[in-house]
């Protein structure tokens, strides 16, 4: 089991993922509502200081990428998160997601379990060739994550209305919980 898997002290059958898709409020707003994930967190993931505020990574002092931890059951593959990552995000776009300019705005995939790796590079893979383009999407091991501050969880359940580059309406009722 993965440090992550016994900080957060879920489920020991469920898998962990942590993806980055722009704004993290509103790709963690999509994930909830997927039929399959267990849990969602916002935070801050495989930058270069050790818990990291919101205004430092804003900044650029700090180099995390704003994430959202997943938690997911045996109801959904891994294969399926990554398409519906997809479905969210501009997998060209470098370090922008709508609006949102920056690097922490980067697109990316972070595994906390090797295995994930070669579904992850497969169904990448299968994309590129599918679509005639390099992605700009990483995908790299995680080597960490701070979980972000309590205001910006399911932020856009608090703030009806926010501002969200990602299309919530993408989720097709059948998918939703």
């Amino acid at each position: 089991m993965s440090i992550l898997n016994k900080k957060k002290n879920l489920a020991s059958n469920d898998k962990t993922i942590i993806v980055g898709g722009g704004c993290f409020w509103g790709v963690e707003a999509y994930f909830q509502r997927l039929k399959g994930v267990t849990y969602t967190e916002v935070g801050y993931a495989n930058g270069n200081i050790e818990n990291p505020t919101y205004e430092q990574v804003c900044s650029g002092e700090a180099s995390h990428v704003e994430a959202v931890y997943i938690k997911y059951d045996n109801t959904i593959t891994l294969t399926k998160i990554l398409e519906h990552l997809f479905r969210i995000i501009d997998p060209y776009s470098v370090n922008k997601q709508g609006g949102d300019i920056g690097i922490q705005y980067r697109t990316g995939v972070y595994y906390v379990d090797e295995e994930d790796l070669l579904e992850i590079m497969k169904f990448i893979k299968d994309f590129e060739k599918k679509h005639e383009r390099k992605t700009a999407v990483e995908v790299k091991p995680l080597y960490n994550y701070y979980e972000a501050e309590a205001y910006h969880q399911k932020y856009l359940d608090k703030h009806v209305g926010g501002y969200c580059h990602v299309d919530l309406n993408l989720l097709r009722k059948e998918e939703m919980k």
